[in-house]
Parts: structure tokens; sequence; C-alpha cells
């Protein structure tokens, strides 16, 4: 007897059969079920998930003695015919060899006349994408208006070419990829229907290297059992469908995860010698750093890609202690490089420089672990002198306020100030400037309330003194934003706050001050410099000096130093 592939002998022959199809199945039992059948279809999809099946399937169902029915017998005449291609009113038409416009005249002619034994004369046309635009033409019309007998189903892997004047005269229907999982369940059947002796781990083997299509899963089966005979051991796999070259996959991800370059072309040297192919190598190793990304992002939800269970467990173990960030720019210099090393005369040689570049690659650390550093590097920084925000004495006042603002001040800062809600007593002309500490500490307060920005800049700045409605402010010489002080736009909205605050003209002198100048300040204004140094040490931290080299827009507001109280 004849011997009959595998991909043959276990095609589909009713709806439940089908896999990996649900969408298609019960859409078209639903129709036949209402009586609410379509006279043209369009299946369209990869090849080896089922199509030209489902459309014998569709027409056994039709022309069942039995029906129309969802559940042909395939036991009548028709349905034996049908399974065996013999039927007379089932015809299985090769668009790529009748795809002129004289094959397409005949078949209007043929389509007039009644099916011979059965309800419906079918036509099944296979890659009808491959009728040239003429044959297109001809059979506009009698797609649209079939006799009633007669019903078109057309099978295509390119569904793009056909024209849209076809696909409007049809009800379309895609067919997906067909998992690994429910492929290997297949062939599990197979093989205990066959009594073939193999391991899953095989039939996952085998599943992957179908891509999607039951029926190249199905071909491969049959060369593997050909190979190795009834009883199939996993080296005969990997010998049969050359997987030799996965061993590598993980032993060479690992060394460039370890950011071990030398590892890396020492397994990539074992390869070679083992005569593995460099661009088949790579193309896999591409998807083997997808699916580490994959199994990092979504590891709870990654049996739902088509990677083996076995190879997910390994996968978390690999990655525990890898950030998504690094994994993902793995995978971008692999997808980034695969056109040069397809190009390459030197694959191997090419190969080694991306792992090298892979292995040298500066880990990428995420936003959450970079801010918590640096609150970290903040709870390190000794406490330096209070601020003077946190005085709770009330607002300095003396004398009467004046009510109105003075023209000069207006005309030169073209701002009229807004009425607080709580205005301060304003200071008296011939105030006693004595009170300096006071005075400063108010004059903060204040300015917070006005600029919370500018506010904190003032923080480290002294009152030197308040004489002929002038305020001078020291700051240290190593203070880090003495520059920004002394620049003309923050000295006028300093102007126009003290203005407020003393609610009168008063002009804003900025000098610097030395650690030491003899007087009672002295200890103080060492504790100044001595928090500046701390603040800038803490702003040539490498870590943050990348963060502002990433983020073109950010700038420093503030640093904080860390207290006890805090």
């Amino acid at each position: 007897m004849e011997y009959l592939v595998l991909a043959r002998k276990f095609r589909p022959q009713t709806f439940e059969d089908v896999a990996g199809q649900e969408h298609v199945v019960k859409t078209l039992r639903n129709s036949i079920g209402q009586g609410r059948v379509a006279h043209s279809f369009l299946f369209s999809g990869p090849r080896g998930v089922g199509k030209t099946s489902v459309a014998r399937i569709l027409a056994k169902s039709l022309n069942c003695e039995k029906g129309p029915t969802a559940t042909p017998c395939n036991v009548c005449s028709n349905c034996r015919e049908i399974t065996n291609g013999s039927s007379l009113d089932v015809r299985e038409i090769d668009g790529a060899s009748n795809r002129g416009i004289d094959e397409i005249r005949e078949l209007r002619e043929n389509v007039k006349f009644a099916p011979a034994a059965a309800k419906y004369k079918i036509y099944i046309i296979d890659e009808v994408h491959m009728l040239t635009r003429e044959a297109f033409n001809a059979l506009l019309k009698t797609l649209e208006e079939p006799p009633a007998h007669v019903i078109f189903i057309f099978a295509t892997t390119e569904n793009h070419k056909v024209p849209a004047t076809i696909l409007s005269r049809c009800q379309c229907y895609d067919f997906r990829r067909i998992s690994l999982r429910e492929i290997a369940v297949n062939l599990g059947r197979v093989a205990d229907a066959e009594g073939i002796t193999i391991s899953p781990s095989a039939l996952q083997w085998i599943a992957e290297a179908g891509d999607g299509s039951m029926r190249d899963a199905q071909s491969i089966f049959d060369q593997v059992i050909s190979y190795a005979g009834m009883d199939i051991k996993d080296d005969d796999v990997e010998e049969s469908l050359g997987l030799a070259d996965r061993k590598y996959l993980f032993r060479i991800s690992e060394a460039v995860l370890q950011r071990k370059a030398g590892d890396c072309l020492i397994i990539l040297e074992e390869a070679y010698l083992a005569g593995i192919d460099m661009k088949h190598f790579y193309q896999i190793l591409v998807k083997h750093f997808r699916n580490l990304l994959l199994v990092k992002i979504a590891a709870d939800g990654s049996s739902s890609f088509d990677i083996a269970p076995e190879q997910i467990e390994k996968i978390k173990i690999q990655v525990q202690a890898i950030s998504r960030e690094t994994l993902q720019r793995f995978a971008e210099i692999l997808i980034a490089e695969e056109g040069s090393f397809l190009r390459s005369q030197e694959p191997r040689m090419k190969l080694e420089t991306i792992l090298v570049k892979m292995a040298y690659l500066e880990p990428i650390i995420p936003l959450a672990e970079i801010i918590s550093t640096i609150e970290n590097i903040e709870q390190r920084l000794q406490p330096g002198l209070p601020s003077a925000g946190c005085n709770s004495e009330p607002p300095y006042s003396t004398g009467n306020p004046v009510k109105e603002t003075p023209a000069d001040y207006s005309a030169k800062s073209g701002v009229v100030a807004d009425t607080r809600k709580e205005d301060p007593s304003p200071l008296d002309t011939n105030h006693n400037t004595g009170d300096l500490k006071s005075l400063g500490s108010n004059f903060k307060k204040f300015i917070k309330k006005e600029n919370e920005f500018l506010g904190r800049r003032i923080d480290s700045a002294e009152i030197i003194s308040y004489e002929n409605d002038c305020l001078t402010l020291g700051f240290p010489k190593n203070y880090i934003f003495l520059e920004e002080m002394t620049s003309t736009a923050q000295k006028e909205k300093l102007e126009q706050i003290a203005w407020n605050f003393f609610q009168k003209d008063a002009a804003i002198k900025i000098v610097t001050i030395e650690a030491e100048n003899g007087n009672a300040n002295g200890n103080g204004r060492k504790q100044i410099n001595g928090l500046n140094d701390i603040k800038r040490e803490a702003m040539n931290q490498p870590l943050l000096q990348k963060i502002m080299d990433e983020i073109s827009d950010a700038k420093i507001i503030e640093i904080k130093v860390q207290t006890d109280k805090n």
C-alpha cells in the first residue's frame, strides 16, 4: 500500500479536528446551523494553518447526505468523494496553474450547470492571488450574483494581492499562526496513534521548527521518524533538525550578562569548529535575547509566548539579576547590527565584535534605582548649617506701613506688586540695623512665600547690613549658585520682593564673604562654607552627572542636607 505522509493521513476531517482556528470554525458552524451560508468565502493566512482543510470540511458539511450540517458524517458517498478529491461537484483549482482569462471563462460557463449528485457545486481556488487582473475582472459578475447552487471558496497566503473588488464580494476569514502548545499537543496525538515513543521536549522542538504551521511540523515529524525510527531520543531530534547550535545559546547569553567577553569568544569558537552556520546562529541568537526580554517583562504570563516551558524556567533564572533596560539594549544592538552582519564577508568576525560590544556594555540602571541611590547619598551627607527658614519668630516689623508703590520703582521694574494676604509690618527708614539676625530670618521666610525656588537659593546668604535702603547679602566664595544669584535677572526679582517686604524701594547688593573675618559670625560662615563643600561634593557625584547628561532638560533646583531632625 502506498505510504501516506502524516500531514495527509492526519488531515482534519471535521471542524472539531481543526487546531488553532476557533474563531473561523465557530463562525462557519453557526452560519450552517442558522442557514446563513454565503455564496463566496476568502480564507487567508500563513501556510499550513488549515485553509484548504477547512474549505473541504465546509464542502462536506454543505453536501453531506445528512446536511447541510455542521458535523458531516464522513461516511456517505458525497463525504468520501470530497475527502478523496474525486467529487464531480467539488472542484479544487490551482490558481497558479489556471490564472488566465480563458480558464475563468470556462469556469463561468460551467457554473450554469446543476450539480451532478450533491446539493451544491463548490469551487475551491487555492492561491487565488495568482490570478491575473483580467481573470479577476472576468470573475466579478459571476462572483457577485452566482447561481443558487454555486459556492466559491478562495484560499490565499497573500490577501493584499487580491483586488478590493473581489474582497468586497466575499466573506473574509483570517487564519492565524498556530501556537507552539497546540502544535505540540497535535504531534503528541499523532505519536500515540502511530505508536511512537518521544519525549515532550522533543515534541516541543519539532513544534518550534514548524514555525506556526501544522503541516510543516507534521512533515518535520515525518522526517525525524525516518531518521530515528519508532523510539525517538532527544539526541536524535537535535541531530536530525540541526539543533546542536541551540546548546550554545544559554552559554553565550550567560557570558554576555556576566560581562565576560573572553568566554563569549571561546564559546563562539567552539560553535564555529562544530560546523555551526554563523548566519543561522545569529538568527536564533536574536530570537533568544528576545525571549530573555519577554520573560523578564512578563514573567508570570510568559507561557503565552511560543517558548518551551523548560526554556522559560532557565530564562527566569538567567535574567533574575539583570534589569529590563539592559536586556532591551542587548536586543536593540542585535537588531541594529543584523543588516551589516548579513552583508559581512566575515560573519564569524562580525559576530565576535557584536558579542564583545554587548559584553562590555555598561549595565543600564533603572530610574527608580538611581533615585534610591541619590537618596542614600543624601543620607550620608553630614548635617550642615540649620536652615534659617526654620526660625519660628514672628515677621519683623517696625514703624508705619507705606501704602503706595514709589513711582521710580514702578518705572524701573515695570511690575506692580500684588496685594498680599498677610502683609508683614514694614520697616522704618531709620531702622536700627543691630538685629540683623531677626531681619535676615524674616526676609528669607518672606522670599520663600513669594518665590520658593529663589528662597532655596537665598538660604545660604547672610544679611551683612541694611543701611540707606540698601540690603547687603553675603554669600560664601565657593557657593555653587553664586554666579546665578549675581545675575541681573535674579537681582531684579530680589529687589521686587524686597520692596514688598519693606514697603519701600530697597536696593540689593550681593557680596562674597570669607570663612573667617574676625567677627562673631565667623563660625557661622565656616558652617556655611562646610555645607557648600558638602553640596559641591554631591553635585560631583558620577551618578548625578550621568543623569544630567542623559536628561537634557534636567536642572538642579536644590540640594538638601539630611539631618537627624529630617
